[in-house]
């Protein structure tokens, strides 16, 4: 029994001496931190190159973005890959989507510092810090006012306008399946129209041949016959800002139909399971910085949610 013992103790003392000699000669060593971030985003994220390379400059990181598709792919992919994440942090969850995210618990809680109160409290999605408010846009029907001149017929201004005959065939929106844009207008017409109330609507908009788009980019530049891509449609969902973009030599040729717009606020989050968490946070702060949130208007055709932030002339005008 005491040479079993002595034997253990011996042991033991010759382990915890060489566990000694590590600590003191440093040969343990904490891992690296990440050099690499992976940013998952919709596929209308843009923000100025210059400000990207300016952020990894900043931060010593190697930045990837990944974009799967709209916001509602976006929130889909995030929840089908919870076991294997597709990056570190996502920008461009929304408000008609973040139900889902906060349930299924895509990402983790941040409360960044870069955000006034105010703003936090107009935007918030709740109050789990897990969905950060980084810009917010009002989605609305467009009007192509040069195309109703043309056909001597008033620019409808009404939910309830879109489903008179003298409209029909006019009007596209995108699929709320898969859209954003498409998933806010369709609380739109709930919140106007109630529960049941709003399938009968939809009924009225589908016997007035209303198109259904596979997202906001086929909607808005592949049928709105008011954008670059000409099209057919002179009736297309987008936001209050899309005017802004289509104004010539001091004009727009297009308004929104603010009786029928619908509040959208986009948000980022950092990943659960990221690799590089505490890049993921520092990229949310970029995204709240002034020189971000003032890009973000010519950018992406968005306010940005500090909202303080100075406002291109063309929005004072056109984007109300």
């Amino acid at each position: 029994m005491s040479r079993t013992f002595l034997g253990g103790f011996a042991a033991a003392l010759a382990a915890a001496l060489a566990l000694t000699g590590c600590a003191a000669s440093g040969a343990s060593t904490p891992s690296a931190a990440p050099t690499t971030l992976t940013v998952v985003t919709h596929d209308s994220f843009n923000v100025s190159p210059e400000l990207l390379a300016s952020f990894e400059q900043s931060t010593g990181l190697k930045v990837t973005y990944v974009a799967p598709g709209d916001a509602g792919t976006l929130v889909n992919q995030l929840v089908l890959t919870k076991d294997s994440p597709l990056g570190d942090v996502v920008y461009g969850i929304d408000n008609t989507f973040a139900g889902r995210a906060l349930t299924e618990q895509v990402t983790t809680p941040y409360a960044t510092s870069a955000l006034p109160a105010a703003d936090v409290a107009a935007l918030k999605a709740d109050d789990s810090n897990r969905l950060t408010p980084i810009d917010f846009g009002d989605v609305c029907v467009n009007a192509d006012t040069a195309w109703f001149a043309a056909h001597n017929l008033a620019v409808p201004q009404t939910l309830e306008d879109l489903t008179r005959a003298e409209y029909k065939d006019l009007l596209v929106v995108p699929n709320a399946a898969s859209s954003s844009p498409g998933m806010a207008f369709l609380t739109a017409t709930v919140g106007a129209e109630g529960d049941p109330g709003y399938l009968d609507y939809w009924t009225a908009l589908k016997n007035n041949g209303v198109l259904v788009a596979k997202d906001w980019t086929e909607t808005y530049s592949v049928q709105f016959s008011g954008s670059a891509g000409k099209g057919p449609r002179p009736l297309a969902l987008s936001y209050s800002t899309s005017p802004a973009s289509e104004v010539v030599d001091g004009a727009s040729g297009t308004q929104a139909l603010l009786g029928t717009c619908f509040r959208q606020v986009e948000y980022a989050g950092v990943i659960a399971g990221a690799k590089n968490p505490e890049g993921a946070q520092k990229f949310i702060d970029f995204m709240l910085s002034a020189d971000v949130q003032a890009d973000i208007p010519g950018q992406m055709y968005m306010y940005p949610a500090v909202r303080s932030t100075q406002l291109p002339a063309e929005w004072v005008q056109f984007a109300p």
